[in-house]
């Protein structure tokens, strides 16, 4: 099963040597991004700061900064265990669309290891310490000068929860949180996440919004924070899926919001409808910096914590970082679910040099002419799916992991006058390259093997893949002693 918490965590990577801890004291202005920016793409272990400047809080960093420790954060001994949990959950019905999937994640609520369990304030140490009013003070928190160009200091790790004003359905989102002073945040909502519609409709109705951020939290839900699940299936539900157990939530001091029991801070305040501050820049995980845009500026009343707390947080850049492990996971666990949207899709991988939505290589089992323009649309049509900027499809005998093998395909298989889709549609709100905010171009690149139903009238149709001789292959496989190589 997955970690209760992230000390537990930590200590077991400790015991493993997967940890090490720097007690030289480290300055959070862009010191210690550059010590973990190089330590993760050396891919090296988990990092523990006990002595950061300006704060007397321990820093864990790079903690998921590979597959293996995501992993044993998550009690998996692969991605592919979720998925095949996921997979059982939807058969042998195999429902199909948006619906489908809330149905398939509507099961999860009749598990009874699922469900997250309520847990009073006295058995919860994110609240053995609690700081109201005055005495709140977020220059304590160590926020990260990650770049020479920021803003200012950021949270990067801190899971952000809310609630629809209307409908009550909760939503627990991970973005970015820059530190405007020692009671006042910034909340980096992108246009397409739920809890900016959660603010807009707050606004609308001359409402505030609370809001309760934690940060330190158990494992699965941290990584639950990052999954794209449609807007009305708790992350909560989710995470005690991935855990195997159900996660312990307390309510909080001043807002009516509930949190991890198990996390080591928790921040609380209201964001008033229309109080915006001037937010970035910021180098972000597309390895480019985001521009300043005015987001809604969150007033912090209450801060509550363990007695001797410590605070996660990760470091997004140019790629390869830590988004890269937490990105493999989600491309595995949602296969199933993908499937039930766009049933034709074989397998399918996002590059993380694409930062997981730029680029989705499809493969599919061509059935019919025009197949994979078919599924290029269907894909631009699926939830956070819709915001891929390239889609490259290839047949059902590539593998979809293997880069070398997709280039051969992508860049041989294609006539660009008939195999390529370009066509314009939303983009990620973080998308530097469109020549507008929020919408821009995107290409499908048909990378299969053509018919002549598609009008490929070459003589003798297409050719076949030059492969060595199963015989000859089996003969040197054999002898490949004898050769001395």
């Amino acid at each position: 099963m997955a970690y209760d918490d992230l000390r537990s965590l930590l200590r077991a990577l400790e015991r493993e040597g997967d940890l090490k801890r720097i007690k030289a004291e480290v300055d959070p202005y862009l010191e210690v991004g550059e010590i973990v920016d190089r330590v993760n793409k050396a891919g090296g272990p988990a990092l523990l700061f006990e002595h950061v400047k300006g704060s007397s809080m321990p820093l864990a960093m790079n903690v998921f900064g590979t597959d293996r420790r995501l992993l044993k954060a998550l009690g998996l001994k692969s991605y592919g265990e979720i998925s095949e949990k996921i997979g059982g959950l939807l058969k042998p019905e195999l429902p199909h669309g948006f619906v489908g999937v809330r149905e398939a994640f509507g099961k999860l609520g009749a598990m009874a290891h699922v469900p997250p369990k309520k847990v009073k304030s006295d058995n919860a140490p994110v609240q053995e310490v609690v700081l109201q009013g005055d005495d709140v003070d977020l220059e304590q928190l160590p926020a990260l000068f990650t770049w020479p160009k920021d803003g200012g200091s950021f949270f990067n790790l801190g899971l952000t929860h809310t609630r629809h004003p209307e409908t009550g359905v909760r939503n627990l989102g991970l973005y970015r949180l820059q530190r405007h002073d020692r009671r006042t945040i910034g909340m980096h909502w992108q246009i397409h996440k739920d809890s900016r519609n959660h603010y807009q409709v707050a606004a609308k109705r001359g409402e505030r919004l609370p809001v309760a951020i934690a940060f330190g939290c158990p494992p699965a839900v941290t990584y639950a924070s990052t999954a794209p699940l449609p807007g009305d299936i708790d992350e909560y539900l989710f995470a005690g899926f991935v855990a195997g157990k159900r996660i312990e939530m307390v309510d909080c001091k001043t807002v009516p919001l509930q949190v991890p029991a198990q996390a080591e801070v928790v921040i609380e305040g209201w964001l008033e409808p229309g109080e915006m501050l001037p937010e970035g820049p910021f180098g972000d995980h597309t390895g480019f910096y985001t521009p300043q845009e005015p987001f809604p500026a969150l007033k912090i009343d209450c801060v509550t914590m363990r007695k001797r707390p410590l605070l996660q947080s990760i470091v997004v850049g140019r790629p390869p970082t830590e988004d890269g492990p937490l990105g493999r996971a989600t491309e595995r666990f949602f296969l199933p679910l993908l499937k039930i949207i766009v049933p034709d899709i074989v397998d399918y991988h996002l590059p993380e040099a694409g930062g997981f939505h730029n680029c989705a290589i499809i493969s599919i089992d061509k059935k019919y002419p025009k197949h994979a323009q078919k599924v290029m649309h269907a894909i631009w049509g699926a939830h956070m799916m819709s915001l891929t900027k390239l889609i490259v499809v290839v047949d059902s005998d590539c593998d979809v992991h293997d880069l070398q093998e997709v280039a051969w395909r992508a860049l041989g298989n294609t006539d660009y006058a008939r195999d390529l889709t370009v066509v314009e549609g939303p983009v990620d709100h973080l998308d530097h390259a469109s020549y507008q905010q929020f919408w821009g171009g995107k290409a499908g690149i048909d990378a299969t093997r053509k018919w002549i139903e598609e009008g490929y009238t070459r003589d003798g149709g297409w050719p076949d893949m030059v492969e060595s001789d199963p015989a000859t292959a089996a003969l040197v496989d054999r002898r490949w002693k004898e050769y001395g190589l």
